[in-house]
């Protein structure tokens, strides 16, 4: 009888045997401990499996371009690293680790201020650009300071208790850079955004930095349409919550999204190869939407439209 060739137990895959995200969680598994998995396991994927394609052939999309302008910005693609708090849990370098990645796949990286590693040294490892995310406890001081270092964006992740416009306007004139607000998940909130000079806002459903309850909110690729219908290009929208293909990337922008973020991913590449891993998944996000956008017939961001998509009600 012959013998069957078995992956060996806890087996780690070489980083260009990899060839989707979900791969890398699997391996980030056997990497981290239980605790470490727990915190960037699994995620909402309901909406986005309702979702399918209306194809279009006989199209052009030789000129395939994924580039955008993103508050004053032109960036590569439209998948951004989104933050991570101490991602000195998941690996030795950290958020250094994460920036180097993002950089090696031509991607902004959003640092949190709670970072196991100085921001400005992570900072320094983000020549593609970079943001500062905060919370409502931040100092400005702390923003002065990563402004200094350049940092290009003021991402403030909204409390649970409510937004105190008196405070985010005083952080909007203090800061000098634009400001993004991450916890929408309201049209009327992203309105409010929008009168008091708001640069960009993130649909979210985390506030506070942590993750909201099973089955007590939506998932913010439900309420992306009405809000980017509320909102009718005032400002950009970014989506943060469960994207894990590119195809998902291209639901998102077909919805009204104009970036997204990615944090989870990102986590599992630097567990499992470190800045390596870490571009490496950013780098199959961007192949398999330009792969989809040129499926769907549209070969730049500005051509994508709710047209290619079908919400399903299953």
């Amino acid at each position: 009888m012959p013998q069957l060739n078995v992956e060996l137990a806890g087996r780690i895959a070489p980083v260009d045997e990899l060839v989707n995200t979900l791969e890398f969680e699997g391996m980030a598994k056997r990497k981290l401990g239980a605790p470490a998995y727990g915190l960037v396991s699994g995620g909402d994927r309901k909406a986005f499996e309702k979702i399918t394609f209306r194809p279009r052939l006989m199209v052009n999309t030789t000129g395939l371009d994924l580039s955008l302008d993103l508050l004053g910005t032109k960036h590569f693609a439209p998948i951004l690293v989104g933050p991570v708090a101490d991602a000195a849990r998941f690996h030795t370098d950290g958020e250094v680790g994460l920036a180097k990645g993002a950089s090696g796949a031509k991607a902004l990286i959003v640092i949190s201020s709670k970072s196991s590693v100085p921001v400005a040294k992570v900072a320094a490892e983000a020549p593609a650009g970079w943001w500062l995310q905060i919370g409502p406890g931040d100092s400005i001081s702390t923003v002065r300071a990563a402004v200094d270092s350049g940092c290009g964006a003021v991402c403030l992740t909204l409390s649970a208790g409510g937004t105190d416009w008196n405070v985010v306007d005083a952080l909007r004139k203090a800061s000098g850079v634009p400001i993004v607000l991450k916890g929408i998940m309201a049209p009327e909130e992203a309105l409010a955004a929008a009168q008091h000079g708001i640069g960009a806002v993130v649909v979210s459903n985390y506030v506070d930095g942590t993750p909201p309850p099973a089955n007590t909110f939506a998932a913010p690729m439900e309420v992306l349409p009405e809000i980017a219908k509320a909102v009718s290009g005032k400002m950009p929208i970014l989506l943060d919550g469960g994207i894990r293909r590119g195809s998902d990337v291209l639901k998102a922008l077909a919805l009204g999204a104009s970036a997204v973020l990615v944090a989870r991913p990102a986590v599992w590449g630097l567990a499992v190869h470190g800045p390596a891993g870490v571009q490496r998944v950013v780098e199959i996000l961007q192949t398999d939407l330009a792969r989809d956008m040129a499926m769907c017939g549209r070969p730049t961001l500005k051509t994508i439209d709710p047209s290619i998509v079908k919400i399903n009600r299953w």
